[in-house]
């Protein structure tokens, strides 16, 4: 189902992007910024290992230096059947995670100081099923296309409204054009969030089926929202959809933001994780 929901808002993030680009300059636009936006964001895809940690301040770490940490990603990564990723660990008192890399056999997986500090041993099993389980859902390019065609969306807008895309000859209307400019790249930044918020719970699912143990996650998930609200993070924005909670929540204000957040409410994460333990907790009663 989630799948499907995903493969619903990327089908709509074409059509978008397809009717913004026949308003604005027909087939030669279209092209000219999907591949402008295309190369933007699969320069940041290959590149993102090397970049994300740069801006966490992460440093990969060996099993000498964090030999629990490295033991307990090495015995989950084989329970997800992937290869080994990079370990590392950031600086950051706020507790968060993150996974990063463009395919299963170049990826990461990053814990802060803040989690390894908070969370019990069974909760941080949960943190890093979760990140293994965008590894294993090669979220990272599912998420680069996202952003491919929601950049091109506002490529094509910006280009064609100010380099002349629409003919007013053919019945264009100046006022239609501008209200497309703006609503455009904002509906293409919406459906891409929701693609985010959508992966979240696939890969909440997922991790839970790694660790064996949904509450341990959810448990975690309380804890590290609590932690995001209350310690702040100085990251850059570009990083923090990334990270297994916002780690900018500290900054950010209620009403309308909540309509662009990448990461879905922590309640319904929370509850989605629980029903999810119930079957499980069933099958463990003597009939």
């Amino acid at each position: 189902m989630n799948n499907s929901k995903v493969f619903i808002l990327m089908a709509g993030l074409t059509a978008l992007f397809g009717g913004v680009g026949a308003y604005f300059g027909g087939q030669s636009g279209l092209v000219m910024a999907l591949l402008f936006a295309a190369g933007t964001n699969f320069f940041m895809y290959y590149a993102s290992s090397t970049m994300v940690l740069k801006m966490y301040r992460a440093k990969v770490v060996t099993a000498a230096e964090a030999p629990q940490l490295y033991a307990m990603v090495d015995r989950l990564r084989q329970r997800a059947g992937l290869p080994m990723p990079v370990v590392a660990i950031a600086p950051h008192e706020q507790p968060n995670a993150f996974a990063t890399g463009r395919n299963p056999e170049n990826s990461v997986v990053c814990v802060t100081d803040g989690l390894m500090n908070l969370v019990s041993e069974d909760e941080l099993e949960g943190v890093i099923a979760h990140e293994l389980a965008h590894i294993k859902n090669r979220d990272m390019l599912l998420q680069t296309m996202a952003a491919t065609m929601a950049g091109a969306i506002s490529n094509v807008a910006y280009f064609g409204m100010f380099f002349g895309g629409h003919d007013d000859d053919e019945g264009g209307s100046p006022v239609a054009g501008i209200a497309m400019m703006i609503l455009g790249p904002i509906a293409a930044m919406l459906i891409q969030f929701a693609i985010s918020r959508r992966r979240e719970f696939k890969a909440d699912a997922v991790g839970a089926e790694i660790s064996g143990r949904p509450l341990s996650l959810a448990n975690a998930l309380r804890k590290l929202d609590a932690g995001a609200r209350r310690i702040p993070m100085n990251v850059a924005p570009a990083a923090a959809p990334l990270a297994q909670v916002n780690p900018l929540q500290a900054f950010s204000g209620g009403g309308l933001s909540k309509m662009f957040s990448t990461h879905p409410p922590m309640a319904e994460r929370v509850k989605r994780l629980e029903a999810l333990a119930l079957p499980a907790a069933a099958s463990a009663v003597p009939a």
